[in-house]
């Protein structure tokens, strides 16, 4: 057994390891990175990079298509896979060699292998021991399944949606969240016939109800049919296709079956509980600071309740370091990170619903929302959707929500808007750039100050 020792022992590579280690290096800490597979985690190899490489394909896919709406002879005559695989590895690998580049420049030593912490908040790699005046958990989160169901065969998680090499003909997603809209965006761009089965109400559910109602409208229109309200009862398949039981007696048939149902915090069998951490359901237990029950074990990203979002855990990472460091850095509220979800439409939020904000301050709140249909460079690229703005009635902008293509560029002025507390009137002044899909947001502030200008 042989002995390692350094400032900082993170255990996970991903979003929230990779920036914590990053950040803790920069303030001249030293850094042990332990990663069982590759830096950059599930985010960059198969997750947030890979599918939206996959959804920009699709998008060039429904441009072709559309081609001789503005004026542009093409033919759309299918989706080469091999290419498209091509495609998005090559731009995983050259963010990869990037990641790597930056971890290697600050000095951060990188272990392969899969680590285990101790009763002594030591990590355990095989033989070797790592130990550091601070531990940083960021293990991150593993696509869940439901009882009964087994990844396998004709039975996919998105992992195995992604190395699929062939286009489904048909195809049944179990999930309406954000996974799910995902590649069932993608498949029906490449020309796959989808149904996603979703046992609450709505598409993407934990959004504005305005936004969901949006995103069931516009994949009517593009030809995905969805169950809601119905929960799964079984799955079954052979060697050439699936069938799922529903709980009201319908069944479906597909070429696979795509199980979309979530992330779980990837905790088990890692030693937390054994060294006194304290876990919940899965998931680690920390204070406002990022603290896990065990001093000098903190934990960071997918495995912390909330947001599980990359940018959620990279910003955790920085957070961990410097907190580490003595820095004191501000807490990030849960409610001032935004949240896109990149189908076609796609839907972006930050901040309370409308919902939401009525639950917490009754009928001191308003909102307004405005139509794409009112937007120039909307309807230039052919999109729809609207910007929805809620507010405490003479008070701040408590929550942004949006729906349309190319709209989760326009997240962040939302984010601003929520994070510091401003009011419309504040706001209003500001002047976007014409012609933008910026404009909207712009109209939206305008209206909730009380002097529409392309509204009414």
């Amino acid at each position: 057994m042989t002995e390692h020792t350094s400032d900082i022992v993170i255990l996970g590579g991903g979003s929230g390891g990779y920036a914590a280690a990053l950040r803790a290096a920069e303030l001249g800490k030293s850094v042990i990175l332990i990663e069982k597979d590759k830096v950059g985690g599930t985010c960059l190899h198969r997750g947030c990079i890979p599918t939206k490489a996959l959804l920009h394909a699709a998008e060039v896919a429904e441009h072709v298509k559309d081609a001789a709406s503005v004026g542009v002879t093409a033919t759309f005559s299918g989706i080469d896979v091999a290419g498209v695989r091509a495609y998005r590895e090559g731009i995983v690998a050259k963010k990869y060699k990037g990641l790597e580049g930056l971890v290697k420049a600050r000095g951060i030593t990188v272990v392969s292998g899969e680590g285990r912490l101790l009763p002594d908040r030591s990590v355990a790699v095989g033989d070797d021991v790592y130990r550091g005046a601070d531990v940083i958990l960021a293990t991150g989160s593993y696509s869940r399944l439901l009882p009964g169901l087994e990844a396998g065969g004709r039975i996919l998680t998105s992992e195995e949606a992604l190395a699929l090499d062939e286009v489904p003909g048909r195809v049944i997603i179990l999930g309406g969240g954000v996974i799910g809209v995902e590649f069932a965006s993608v498949w029906r761009s490449f020309g796959a016939e989808v149904t996603i089965v979703e046992a609450l109400d709505h598409l993407v559910p934990n959004e504005d109800i305005a936004l969901s109602k949006g995103l069931e409208r516009a994949f009517r229109k593009r030809g995905i049919a969805a169950r809601l309200g119905v929960r799964f009862a079984s799955a079954t398949q052979t060697d050439s296709e699936v069938t799922v039981e529903l709980e009201d007696g319908s069944s479906l048939t597909a070429d696979y079956l795509l199980v979309a149902v979530g992330r779980g915090p990837a905790t088990g069998g890692l030693g937390y509980e054994e060294a006194g951490v304290n876990v919940e359901r899965g998931f680690v237990t920390v204070d406002e600071r990022l603290q896990t029950s065990v001093p000098h074990v903190w934990a960071v990203g997918d495995i912390v309740p909330g947001l599980q979002l990359a940018h959620r855990g990279f910003q955790q990472g920085i957070f961990a370091a410097e907190q580490i460091a003595g820095l004191s850095p501000v807490p990030v509220p849960e409610s001032t990170i935004p949240r896109v979800t990149y189908s076609s439409p796609e839907v972006a939020s930050v901040g309370l619903t409308e919902a939401q904000a009525r639950d917490a301050h009754g009928d001191k709140v308003t909102a307004y929302e405005y139509n794409l249909a009112g937007n120039g460079k909307s309807e230039i690229i052919g999109t729809g959707g609207l910007v929805k703005v809620v507010r405490i009635v003479d008070g701040p902008v408590v929550g942004v929500h949006l729906i349309g293509d190319r709209v989760g560029e326009l997240i962040t002025e939302g984010q601003l808007a929520v994070g510091w507390e401003a009011h419309p009137e504040d706001l209003a002044p500001l002047i976007h750039a014409h012609p933008t899909q910026s404009e909207a947001l712009g109209e939206a502030f305008l209206a909730l100050a009380g002097k529409p200008l392309h509204a009414i």
